[in-house]
């Protein structure tokens, strides 16, 4: 194989997957509209920081015991997240600013730390940490969860309304959040299927699994998680369609315009289409997108069988804030950045 000269200096193909890598990991912010927002402040925020802890650790009560470790760890997240700040990679993302995924990093490698520190605990211990975080948990009992698989031959629309509360309205949303990370309805509707599938053959083990044929089949499949994947296939379709064109906020004349432009902060920098399957992809792409939906369906199950053995209710807040960290999380992984392959790296090298 040949390699290419550019300017007296040998590009390889390993030289350009690492350059393709960098790109994406380290994404450069190419319209910087306010450019206080995107140089280092380290000495600033250093002295800000011990400031606020100083004031903190004279000004606050010290007589509860649980309170104390409650500001200690979060001091400890705190100084953890500024670190993240300034040390982590951009990532892909770099809207509405990188400093945002740079925490989230930061937050995933906490959680992670947190996971294996439990790990080491025994059952009871873990218990009485949750007990500890949450003392109302006590008082619940995995029995009182809500069921749903009761008459299920007496069908009705006061029945089947009943049926449609607040986890019907998180099925649609958290499925429309799924349409827009991966922005293919084959994939989505096979997810969806399988995991209709997967209640069923845990519902021995998960009594919330139990649930009649028409809330599984017409609520959950075609009404919640179908609504979800076309309204989330109907944004990317609008984003996929849009004309990107950025214009620094200083360059606007028009006040409507620069609250405009600061609006349009939080929306993508661009949208790149996806082709997850194709003709010409090889066995290993289906091989990696099959694993991708086996980890998404185990990640998925995880959740239920963590409020099942530990009995937290499903509206618990550490469960919603479980969910939420993990969506965000998992978002950087599955981004569509285009990454050359290596047929298309053989032609241009020759």
């Amino acid at each position: 194989m040949k390699e290419r000269k550019m300017s007296g200096t040998c590009v390889t193909p390993s030289s350009e997957y690492a350059d393709a890598f960098s790109s994406i990991n380290e994404r450069p912010v190419d319209d910087i509209s306010i450019e206080f927002f995107y140089k280092p402040h380290t000495i600033t925020l250093l002295a800000v920081s011990i400031a606020s802890v100083i004031y903190t650790a004279f000004v606050r009560d010290e007589s509860s015991i649980q309170d104390n470790i409650w500001s200690g760890i979060c001091c400890v997240v705190f100084f953890f997240l500024i670190i993240s700040v300034l040390t982590f990679p951009n990532g892909p993302f770099t809207r509405p600013h990188p400093a945002l995924w740079r925490m989230v990093f930061g937050m995933s490698v906490l959680y992670l730390l947190a996971l294996l520190f439990l790990l080491f605990q025994s059952y009871s211990t873990v218990y009485e940490i949750m007990y500890w975080i949450d003392p109302n948990l006590r008082n619940f009992h995995i029995d009182m969860d809500k069921e749903y698989a009761v008459n299920c031959s007496d069908i009705s629309v006061a029945k089947v309304w009943s049926h449609v509360d607040v986890f019907a309205w998180g099925h649609f949303l958290g499925w429309m959040f799924k349409a827009i990370l991966f922005r293919h309805a084959g994939l989505l509707w096979a997810i969806s299927i399988m995991w209709e599938i997967t209640e069923i053959a845990f519902a021995h083990l998960l009594p919330n699994f139990l649930e009649c044929w028409w809330d599984s089949v017409i609520l959950d499949v075609l009404v919640c998680n179908g609504l979800g994947i076309w309204c989330g296939l109907k944004i990317c379709k609008v984003l996929e369609m849009r004309e990107y064109k950025w214009v620094s906020i200083r360059d606007i004349s028009s006040t409507t315009g620069k609250i405009k432009r600061a609006i349009l902060q939080f929306t993508p920098v661009q949208w790149t289409p996806v082709r997850w399957l194709d003709p010409t992809c090889t066995y290993m792409r289906f091989f990696a997108l099959a694993q991708l939906v086996v980890f998404w369906q185990i990640s998925e199950l995880n959740t239920f069988f963590l409020k099942h053995i530990f009995e937290m209710p499903p509206s618990h807040p550490l469960v919603i804030a479980r969910l939420c960290l993990i969506g965000v999380i998992v978002a950087p992984s599955v981004s569509h950045e285009e990454v050359p392959s290596q047929r298309h790296q053989k032609r241009r090298i020759k």
